[in-house]
């Protein structure tokens, strides 16, 4: 193994040879990745938390644990709530996985 002091590099030569921990931390990597979209598209709009849950009839704690990269349970239809209640369109899209795909 080279030695490196790029995280994500080392991340990769620890995991390359485990694809179960590979796929845990990819679907983490989704998860932190969606939270910060939500935060960002809602703080961009002025809105705080408890506005955002006020306009999709649920509460603030709803919000805050769609906002929490760790959360796990996102479904389609909060997603599409939030995105309505943004004046913002959710899109999800399937895309082919590369038979030799470059995990860089």
């Amino acid at each position: 193994m080279a030695k490196t002091n790029d995280a994500l590099k080392i991340l990769q030569q620890i995991t390359s040879e485990d694809p179960e921990m590979e796929e845990m931390i990819k679907e983490s990597s989704l998860n932190a990745e969606l939270a910060q979209l939500i935060y960002r598209a809602r703080t961009q709009a002025g809105l705080t938390q408890q506005e955002l849950a006020n306009r999709i009839g649920t509460k603030q704690s709803a919000i805050a644990r769609v906002e929490d990269a760790e959360y796990e349970g996102h479904s389609l239809s909060m997603l599409q709530k939030i995105a309505r209640a943004l004046n913002q369109r959710l899109e999800v899209h399937l895309i082919p996985i590369a038979s030799n795909e470059n995990h860089t």
